[in-house]
């Protein structure tokens, strides 16, 4: 399901700003991006959301402001000044002129690219920026989940409208339905009345009998009101409905087809359009639903 959900953190010298956005997915697929700092902490934070937001393409974006200049790079003075003392007293041996400013900084520049001259130090955090980063993850994660809560109402209530519709539809096909096996009969004796051959009266009502049980859609439409009412209850609990919900509307579909295989009249096969433009239409918003 779609959502946005932002959490911030606040420390001393820092504000840690987690942002997480996800769309519809059926199984979760996690992009995070973070500072190198925060590196340590990937594995925790993959799993909070993981834990919390379950399925969709999610991505967290991790940012931090620092109100101080911090680097984690610093110059080796002690080594500096041994590498100027050898530089100096090897220029010298050689007669060169070491006391002009052009020497200084040339040196200077030479220096700075000497081995351990300039030292990286391996960034950590401490254990309350981490909680922080945490905390921060888990707000935005709770505000993501509230915003595809609320939607999610939303697409409920709509299914439900449609399964609604649906049973409206298959309720209006009764009156037809009667009319229709009038209409068959007719038809059938018509045509046999044209063929001028003797008929058994007995033989003919079985074999009517017959033809028209297999045109008979009531136990279609049993197992379809069976199945608007079992989407009804799954709809109403709360929490991993969408994949039963998308089984159950496979299974309204198949009464459905049936039942307009078995048509054989023009009202009624309008009416089983309509119940596959909702059907479709239920199929589609499931795909949103957890």
């Amino acid at each position: 399901m779609t959502g946005f959900g932002k959490g911030e953190a606040a420390l001393r010298n820092k504000k840690i700003t987690v942002e997480i956005r996800s769309l519809n997915s059926k199984q979760l697929d996690l992009a995070l991006r973070l500072p190198a700092v925060y590196r340590q902490s990937e594995y925790e934070i993959r799993n909070l959301v993981t834990r919390l937001l379950q399925r969709g393409k999610v991505d967290v974006f991790v940012s931090v402001e620092s109100q101080v200049v911090e680097t984690s790079a610093h110059i080796n003075r002690e080594v500096f000044a041994a590498y100027a003392g050898q530089l100096r007293e090897a220029a010298r041996a050689a007669g060169l002129t070491t006391d002009t400013p052009e020497w200084d900084a040339a040196a200077t520049r030479t220096l700075m690219r000497l081995p351990d001259v300039v030292a990286t130090e391996a960034e950590t955090i401490s254990d309350e920026e981490h909680a922080a980063l945490l905390a921060a993850t888990e707000a935005a994660a709770a505000q993501l989940d509230a915003f595809r809560t609320q939607e999610g109402a939303t697409l409920i209530a709509d299914l439900l409208r449609r399964v609604d519709l649906i049973e409206q539809y298959k309720n209006e096909v009764e009156p037809y339905e009667k009319a229709r096996t009038e209409t068959i009969k007719a038809r059938i004796l018509e045509n046999l009345s044209k063929l001028a051959v003797e008929v058994d009266r007995n033989r003919l009502e079985q074999e009517m009998i017959f033809y028209l049980e297999k045109l008979d859609i009531t136990e279609e439409k049993v197992r379809l009101t069976n199945h608007c009412r079992y989407f009804r209850e799954v709809a109403a609990q709360e929490e991993g409905v969408g994949r039963k919900l998308g089984f159950i509307a496979q299974e309204m579909g198949r009464e459905i087809n049936t039942m307009g295989s078995k048509a054989n009249e023009t009202n009624i096969q309008i009416l089983v359009v309509k119940m596959k433009d909702e059907l479709e239409k239920i199929k589609e918003q499931v795909l949103n639903i957890l």
